[in-house]
């Protein structure tokens, strides 16, 4: 929430994407041409959904709580996910390294430095069956952030359960697989986006075929969010990306009934709780406008489900504690506007990779509101609110302005590759920044009621220095022991199925069994599509 003075002297207060609010709200403030509240507003589980996608809520079942997690190895990482589910933690969520996102092995010269930095290290199936090691993949859901590499992770984690004994059609879970938000936002591309988009379809194309409780896709505005955009901007991006998928689906002969239901969203939930919660009731309002005019025929298929990350760029180094309260609110957002999915920030999470002490508090968080707070007994508590409601049209409405936009550049792909939603952000980004520095958006401990140093340095992880060198020498031996051969004829099969168009799924679950390694896989396809270098856009 940011505020200003008018010409006249009055105080001006504004949403954090500009809308203009009210000292008070009233039915007037709503527009007539929706209808009265009763007539416009229906009930949960009903269309057009903007009330939440089941009629029970959370009376019938909680959200999934997840908390980002993956350093290091393999290994390492299981220890993590088992602390975390100990805890009370209902599924889980990985995070990659670098060089796994972007389709190097551990050994490759560019990616020795970078092994289990952010995230763990993936290099063949063997690491991914590792790092399930024990935990019941038939029971559980797991999300994957991963997007370049995205079908050779699922390849490898399909892997993975069959070593478990656990049937593919058996699997829950995420594959974030949004190469548009990479280009967008995040910059973890690998190849051109005409073929990085023809990935994405075969993931979906076979997921609809062989994974019928799985999402092979995970429409992301967060990413967008993050990088600087508003509300505004990241719903209507979100919605652009979620057109430009479903036409490239449709236009590869599949019928949108038989994907649409698994699509996943994911958007983040930042400080501007009342915002947050109209932006999340306005995007399944959205979502079922953009599907029904697909001719979706099946309920799930206009019914939006999402994933709500909280917000990291939020959180401040200074007096990182601050970021408990911080983090709640953006938590207790989510939950207000119906997520099936949340992760919390760690406090610590502006500085480091979040100590355990940290994620155990977050995790509490997420309990603590579901168990303690009351916010689950009913639906949609905050349904009617006058103010809500004139948010939820102004989203909708400003949402709808950014997809025209996009629509009249030729859609996401050719607006992305114009530059035209990266300037938007930019520009956001930079507004944001301006107001944090000039004190026109108050930051608690960043610039009021701030504080001295304490003088006594923060406890931050420490990735085990030897873990790299290890990870490259397991991948050695693993290279080594494997018949090379039938290495050799899976690439080959994954390269002409590559070349010839056919879906790429198949030919990885082949290699990913024969022990090929993510970058050798990965490899194939640098050599067909060859690599994506960002033009110069100013």
């Amino acid at each position: 929430m940011s505020e200003a003075v008018t010409p006249s002297g009055e105080q001006r207060w504004c949403t954090d994407s500009g809308i203009e609010v009210r000292p008070v709200y009233s039915e007037g403030d709503l527009d007539p041409a929706l209808g009265s509240l009763s007539d416009r507003l229906g009930l949960p589980g009903e269309a057009p959904f903007t009330r939440g996608p089941y009629r029970s809520m959370y009376r019938g079942r909680l959200w999934t709580m997840r908390q980002f997690a993956g350093f290091g190895s393999a290994e390492e990482t299981n220890r993590r996910f088992r602390f975390l589910l100990a805890n009370g933690q209902t599924a889980l969520s990985v995070a990659f390294d670098l060089p796994t996102q972007l389709g190097y092995d551990s050994c490759h010269p560019l990616a020795r430095d970078e092994v289990g930095r952010v995230g763990v290290a993936i290099d063949t199936a063997d690491d991914m069956t590792d790092l399930f090691d024990g935990l019941p993949l038939g029971e559980l859901s797991v999300n994957f952030t991963i997007n370049a590499t995205a079908p050779i992770i699922l390849a490898t984690y399909l892997v993975a359960a069959e070593r478990q004994g656990v049937d593919h059609a058996r699997l829950t879970g995420t594959l974030q697989n949004d190469i548009l938000k990479e280009f967008l936002a995040r910059n973890t591309y690998i190849y051109p986006p005409g073929p990085s988009l023809r990935l994405v379809g075969d993931v979906v194309e076979f997921a609809s075929q062989h994974l019928p409780r799985f999402n092979p896709i995970s429409i992301t505005g967060y990413h967008a969010r993050e990088a600087g955009c508003d509300a505004v901007q990241e719903l209507g991006l979100t919605m652009a990306n979620a057109v430009a998928y479903a036409d490239l689906l449709v236009g590869r002969g599949l019928e949108f009934d038989s994907f649409a239901g698994r699509l996943s969203f994911h958007f983040a939930t930042t400080l501007d709780l009342f915002e947050e919660v109209a932006k999340l009731r306005a995007a399944r309002r959205l979502w079922h406008s953009i599907a029904t005019g697909y001719g979706a025929r099946e309920p799930a298929s206009t019914r939006l489900r999402f994933f709500s990350g909280n917000s990291g760029a939020t959180l401040t180094a200074q007096q990182p504690l601050n970021n408990v309260i911080r983090s709640t609110i953006q938590c207790l957002g989510a939950v207000l506007g119906g997520a099936q999915s949340i992760h919390v920030m760690g406090y610590d999470e502006a500085y480091e990779i979040p100590s355990e002490e940290a994620v155990t508090l977050a995790l509490r968080t997420q309990q603590i509101i579901a168990l303690e707070s009351g916010v689950t007994r009913t639906a949609d508590p905050l349904g009617g609110s006058y103010y809500v409601e004139a948010l939820t049209d102004a989203l909708e409405a400003g949402a709808r302005k950014i997809m025209d936009e996009v629509a009249g550049a030729g859609g996401a792909a050719a607006a992305i590759a114009e530059g035209l939603p990266q300037r938007w952000i930019a520009e956001s980004a930079y507004r944001y920044e301006r107001e944090i520095i000039s004190g026109q958006r108050p930051k608690v401990g960043v610039n009021v009621h701030c504080e001295e140093p304490s003088g006594n340095p923060a406890q931050l992880f420490a990735l085990d220095s030897e873990s790299g060198e290890k990870q490259i020498e397991r991948t050695a031996k693993r290279t080594e022991a494997r018949d090379a051969a039938l290495v050799r004829s899976t690439l080959e099969r994954l390269r002409e199925d590559t070349r010839n168009g056919s879906n790429v799924m198949p030919g990885l679950l082949d290699a990913a069994r024969a022990g090929a390694t993510l970058g050798e896989m990965a490899g194939v396809f640098r050599d067909e599509f060859g690599e994506f270098r960002e033009p110069d856009l100013l």
